[in-house]
């Protein structure tokens, strides 16, 4: 056994066949493919949560000038098509010399579906929120704009607070729970949860859920404590030094209930 287990844990480690991940179904081969054929298991997938614009109203309530701002941070690619539907709504012309700082490579090429890349001054972290940090930090007077959910981490907001840099949120469109009526039950050994978001969703569909022998997978630790803030048992949590993913931590978990270690 890689490590140990809290002993109300250790005897919740029954073989585990299926699994229902949270989240959209993928669109290409990903881990969780290799995982089901490995291990002989049913993995679905079904997102728990939905995101939806703000409506034009709720945006101008907001009293937020785009024009005066120098440079926009982009945590996602829902923050990306929001902005940009935004603004095109709004009639907004987003100045050529807006600086743009991006939480990934992966977000930063998302941009070419909505500016010319090449002509952009444009920055990007590796992966995390702090990735960033070391860059806002080259660029402290610029007017920075955040668009965001109104469900979001804390880290940026603080950081720029902390440190004095002039930053605008803009809550441009919100995490909701999805209807998951079409579902019969949650009836699988494992559930797999990224977010508190899911959590809360999970109860709003079915608010007399228990858990009883169901494991419960969580990757970060918000959607940890909201785990465990439900008053669920948390069995399976990523990213560990053993398992940075999410994948890597339930063919841990796997191994172990299936008794193939």
């Amino acid at each position: 056994m890689s490590e140990l287990l809290h002993p109300d844990i250790e005897q919740r480690l029954k073989p585990v066949k299926s699994i229902l991940v949270s989240q959209p179904t993928p669109t290409a081969p990903s881990p969780y493919t290799d995982l089901a054929k490995k291990y002989d298991i049913k993995i679905d997938f079904r997102s728990f949560i939905e995101v939806q614009p703000i409506s034009a109203k709720d945006f101008r309530k907001q009293k937020i000038n785009i024009a005066e701002h120098t440079a926009v941070i982009f945590t996602s690619r829902n923050a990306v098509t929001h902005f940009f539907d935004v603004c095109k709504e709004a009639r907004v012309d987003v100045s050529p010399e807006m600086k743009y700082f991006c939480i990934s490579d992966q977000t930063a090429n998302y941009l070419q579906k909505y500016i010319l890349v090449r002509k952009r001054k444009i920055f990007s972290g590796d992966k995390t929120a702090s990735d960033l940090f070391p860059l806002l930090k080259k660029h402290k007077t610029e007017k920075y704009l955040f668009p965001c959910s109104n469900v979001r981490k804390e880290d940026i907001p603080e950081f720029m607070q902390k440190n004095g840099y002039n930053m605008t949120e803009m809550v441009l469109y919100k995490t909701v729970s999805s209807d998951l009526s079409d579902l019969s039950d949650v009836n699988y050994d494992m559930l797999a949860f990224f977010s508190p978001s899911g959590i809360t969703s999970l109860f709003e569909n079915f608010p007399d859920f228990k858990q009883n022998n169901t494991r419960i997978a969580a990757f970060g630790p918000t959607t940890a404590a909201a785990v465990r803030g439900a008053g669920l048992i948390l069995d399976v949590e990523a990213p560990m030094p053993n398992a940075p993913s999410m994948t890597g931590a339930i063919e841990s978990y796997i191994k172990r209930a299936n008794n193939l270690v």
